[in-house]
């Protein structure tokens, strides 16, 4: 448990390839958010869907920086 705490919470710089991950991970995101906020009402559910996108896509990040070897 305690490494697992540890990689958590440590910074991981990145290494070779990732950006480009991260890039294209921000980008489809944001491709999906331009369509919902294009497609969906303003509304509570159209902001809760825009912050899942946000959640999605930093979750998506930490994956690729705590454990791409």
């Amino acid at each position: 448990m305690e490494d697992r705490l540890d990689n958590n919470f440590t910074y991981h710089a990145p290494k070779e390839g990732q950006p480009a991950k991260y890039d294209a991970i921000r980008n489809s995101a944001k491709d999906f958010a331009v369509l919902v906020d294009d497609l969906c009402p303003n509304s509570r559910e159209k902001s809760l869907a825009m912050t899942k996108i946000e959640e999605a896509v930093m979750w998506a990040n930490a994956s690729v920086a705590r454990n791409d070897q």
